[in-house]
């Protein structure tokens, strides 16, 4: 989600407590729409500014960033005027998504001035305009002129103000009742009808509050009545006397330990789905920092993995279309027990036939039936009767090849999933180079000799998950198909138990239990986990198979990953990351 103004109201309450007071020591300008800015207050503080298209943001980070050799105009002047200054006040115009720095600074004739760093983070539209105490603009990181707006120029010399073009209601300055009047007056859901109505509210804290109402979200606004509009106004209170009071709780939810969103305040529409967990923050600064570090990390990662998803899900279409090829044509085989019939009748009654003639009727001595069979008048009946069992043949030895042939197409297609299944679960380069070589090894991928030996490359060069429960039991998860075989194969003990979900791709799950009787509570656990790393994490429950290793078997010639049992305990488990049980080997 975007930066909204909840969010940057916690950034200028988090700043007003650390930043104000403090004195500007360096000014950087890593990119051409970034400033960096060091601050001493008691402690030194990096602040993080970016105006970026793509991705605005404003933060305290905890290390410098490099930059280049020679400043950027705009980070010359400002250290012209910043250089030594001090910073005087943090404020939020109602709550807009713009942070307004008042700094004090003495000029060459040693008079003390006052200036404006002015931080707008609207998507987009972000800027960083320096202004004077009369709020003319001096500069900006980013000059627009009239030909890039008609709304406003930010060009030296002109007044700055903060364009209205959304005609939004002031979710400082007026009363409760009339924001919810103004909601009220709206059409169409009452989720849009919010951030699109109040100053300040994004999607998610609109949706935070129809929860907290007790109300669906997409409820149409004309279906509510005068009760659903009093506890909106209860929420909106609550809202506004939480940002009033600063009481703000950094969170952010995660799906698949990636994150989903983030706000400045505890999201409770989130608590009824077991598919997200949460986690909270000191900082807001903590949070966006995480938020965009971890999102930019899993888009890399599936940026450079799309090359492998291509040639995954273009082998699955592949495999499929071929299985569902090899199975009609088997259907076809099923009618073969009718030409061996025909031929045996003939062979039966066949004397009693006219020749010549196009078909024959007699009775089916298997269900005690008519029958008509039809007959080539251009042959005997002893050659139609040859005919119907060669047809037979034939039948039946295309069903038993191609049983053999379904069968490889099945287990080649379940493991082109369980493949498409470890590249959802891939963290970093390690994970997508074990799934290359597999694809590699399995003959998905040509093999392109860089220099080095190829049995270098069989080498594994990713690491199991390895969770630690709360009474010291080891769980481990393996996330592609050759850390199951390592795993389950070549690492578990006869007696540790094993867990997978059943029927469906997924990762081998072990519980390592060093002799000792395994805690239910520990079982529970490790069915959580076989759930979630697999295709039906999205689910509410999923069936999972546990058995202890020494029972499980790879057939001779098996793909990675692959394995059978025959006795086997089976539980429900709701699918859960449990990242606070993970440990860092």
């Amino acid at each position: 989600m975007a930066l909204d103004g909840i969010t940057v109201s916690c950034l200028v309450h988090e700043w007003q407590q650390t930043l104000v007071g403090g004195r500007i020591t360096k000014i950087a300008q890593p990119e051409p729409d970034e400033l960096l800015l060091t601050i001493k207050n008691y402690d030194t503080y990096r602040l993080h500014l970016s105006a970026s298209a793509s991705l605005p943001l404003a933060c305290l980070i905890p290390d410098n960033r490099p930059s280049p050799l020679t400043a950027p105009n705009f980070c010359m002047l400002l250290r012209k005027h910043l250089n030594s200054a001090r910073i005087l006040s943090v404020e939020q115009p109602d709550l807009e998504r713009i942070i307004r720095i008042k700094i004090e600074h003495l000029d060459e004739m040693g008079d003390t001035r006052v200036k404006w760093l002015i931080i707008e983070l609207m998507g987009k539209h972000s800027n960083i305009i320096f202004c004077d105490d009369s709020e003319t603009v001096i500069d900006s990181i980013k000059r627009v002129s009239a030909m890039v707006s008609s709304v406003r120029e930010v060009l030296p010399g002109r007044a700055y103000f903060i364009p209205n073009t959304a005609d939004k209601h002031s979710f400082r300055n007026e009363a409760v009742d009339d924001l919810v009047t103004a909601v009220r007056a709206c059409t169409g859901d009452l989720r849009r009808a919010i951030y699109t109505t109040i100053t300040g509210i994004s999607p998610v804290i609109a949706n935070e509050l129809t929860h907290r109402a007790g109300l669906d979200s997409v409820t149409d606004i004309a279906e509510c009545d005068d009760e659903a509009f009093e506890r909106l106004g209860d929420a909106l209170t609550w809202l506004r006397d939480t940002v009033t009071e600063g009481a703000f709780a950094p969170m952010c939810v995660l799906q698949g330990g990636i994150p989903a969103e983030f706000a400045a305040l505890p999201l409770t529409v989130y608590t009824d789905f077991p598919k997200y967990e949460s986690k909270t923050f000191e900082s807001m600064s903590e949070l966006l920092l995480y938020y965009y570090e971890t999102k930019e990390a899993a888009t890399r990662i599936r940026q450079k993995s799309a090359e492998l998803r291509r040639t995954v899900q273009t082998a699955i279409e592949r495999v499929a279309k071929k299985l569902d090829l090899q199975e009609k044509q088997f259907a076809d085989t099923e009618k073969k027990d009718r030409f061996r019939i025909c031929g045996e009748l003939l062979t039966t009654y066949g004397y009693s036939a006219v020749s010549g003639s196009e078909s024959f009727t007699c009775t089916n001595y298997y269900d005690d039936t008519e029958i008509t069979i039809a007959l080539d008048p251009t042959l005997s009946i002893m050659d139609n009767a040859k005919r119907y069992y060669e047809r037979y043949s034939k039948l039946k030895r295309t069903g038993e090849a191609l049983a053999s042939h379904i069968t490889e197409s099945r287990e080649e297609l379940a493991h082109l999933e369980s493949v498409r299944e470890s590249l959802e679960f891939a963290a970093d380069e390690a994970d997508l180079a074990d799934i290359r070589r597999e694809l590699t090894d399995c003959g998905y991928l040509k093999f392109h000799k860089n220099g080095s030996d190829r049995r270098a490359s069989r080498k594994m060069t990713s690491r199991p998950y390895h969770y630690r429960t709360a009474d010291g039991f080891d769980i481990y998860v393996g996330r592609n198909n050759y850390q199951n075989e390592e795993l389950t194969h070549h690492f578990a003990a006869a007696n540790d138990w094993w867990f997978h979900a059943k029927g469906i791709p997924g990762s081998h799950v072990l519980v390592r239990s060093g002799g000792a009787e395994v805690p239910d509570a520990v079982f529970e656990l490790a069915g959580s986990l076989a759930a979630y790393y697999s295709k039906n994490r999205d689910a509410q429950k999923v069936e999972i198979d546990y058995i202890q290793k020494k029972h499980v078997k790879k057939p001779a010639g098996a793909k990675p990953g692959f394995v059978v049992y025959y006795t086997n305990f089976s539980l429900v488990a709701t699918p859960a990351e449990h990242a606070e049980l993970l440990v860092k080997d």
